[in-house]
């Protein structure tokens, strides 16, 4: 787009997302054991991209069973999707049974109380809506130990709770080699055996990409959906998903010794071009890319200096002489994936993603409907 439309522009930044790109990344992930059922998770807003959008094309591209993060985020997956399976992975938070009840979600419980709290409020109800069983195989965050859960199976808890599926979590599957993922593969295999009849599901991105030595009948990828990398070091299978692009809203030419930016951090060493972008931190571009993360003029790198700040960040443009007031800068976007921009920023993809802000005009392309 040679110049950043009206609206867009009026706004600070536009974000487009490709929903087109979405729906084959999941598609591409399934791909990768065509005999497993392959689930989306849709938590924090979809990653960034909007859940209200995302999850009626990803439900369209053939996913019926989805997991957020939160009963709130089942709430909303719930008002666009009628039909589907909605897990929420941070199990039964005291005092959110029966909103979870009322919206048909099912809570992962990861502890007894919790198995005792869901079995009561199914006998209570009368509504034998069911649950997933979090069993902790090496992140030591939720979930019973793998010895709670062998010492639970065939616990009359368990058929009082529903529980219908069995997961855990892995704790370095974008690192193939590491020991800890055969070590947790094994131990989930342990629960598998115990639970017989009860599916299990410990793929996540990463994951789907381990090949058939993982005990699993249900892949469960989120990230890479997003257009980030689930196998770091080699090619991204993924289709990129969003594109962050602002407008110039100033150049100007400085001299040697001038500073940019609070505090002068940045100091010219001969004359520059600097560009001024009208985004910043407040729009979740992180302040941590400040003279490490770089943006595209005309295709070229061109390097942030000083400070990033709340609404602005200032590029230099000397080597891109496409850059112009009112010309596009790409901040997200061609070579530079999410994946790169977070290297840049000194922190991951997730993070970039998750934090896309809500001043951004968002447009979506790609419509499978």
């Amino acid at each position: 787009m040679a110049i950043i439309d009206a609206i867009a522009a009026a706004h600070g930044a536009r974000l487009t997302i490709d929903l087109s790109a979405i729906a084959e990344n999941w598609r591409r992930l399934g791909a990768q054991a065509p005999h497993i059922t392959c689930a989306a998770v849709v938590k924090a807003d979809a990653y960034g991209c909007g859940l209200a959008k995302v999850a009626p094309v990803l439900w369209g591209a053939g996913c019926r069973t989805f997991f957020v993060a939160h009963a709130s985020e089942g709430v909303t997956a719930r008002s666009v999707l009628p039909e589907a399976v909605i897990y929420v992975l941070n199990g039964l938070v005291p005092g959110s049974g029966p909103a979870l009840m009322a919206h048909a979600l099912r809570p992962v419980l990861g502890s007894r109380e919790e198995l005792d709290e869901w079995a009561a409020l199914r006998a209570e109800t009368g509504r034998p809506l069911p649950a997933a069983l979090h069993v902790d195989t090496g992140m030591n965050r939720l979930g019973l130990t793998i010895s709670e859960a062998l010492a639970l199976a065939g616990d009359p808890i368990i058929a009082a709770a529903g529980i219908d599926l069995l997961m855990s979590h892995l704790v370095s599957a974008e690192l193939p080699d590491e020991a800890i993922n055969r070590r947790q593969c094994e131990g989930f295999a342990q629960i598998i055996r115990a639970y017989p009849g009860i599916p299990g599901s410990l793929a996540n991105s990463s994951g789907c990409y381990l090949g058939d030595g993982i005990a699993n009948d249900l892949l469960r990828p989120g990230y890479a959906i997003f257009g980030g990398n689930p196998t770091p070091g080699r090619p991204n299978p993924m289709r990129p998903v969003i594109r962050l692009e602002a407008p110039i809203a100033q150049v100007r030419e400085v001299k040697a010794g001038d500073g940019a930016g609070y505090n002068a951090r940045w100091i010219a060493s001969g004359p520059r071009r600097l560009a001024t972008l009208s985004v910043g931190y407040a729009d979740g571009y992180p302040r941590s890319a400040s003279g490490r993360g770089h943006a595209l003029v005309g295709g070229v790198p061109c390097p942030i200096v000083g400070l990033i700040s709340m609404d602005l960040v200032i590029l230099d443009v000397t080597d891109a002489p496409a850059a112009r007031r009112g010309g596009p800068a790409t901040l997200i976007g061609d070579a530079l994936d999410v994946d790169s921009v977070g290297r840049a920023a000194g922190t991951i993809g997730y993070e970039i993603l998750t934090n896309l802000g809500s001043r951004y005009v968002r447009h979506y392309v790609g419509s499978i409907d």
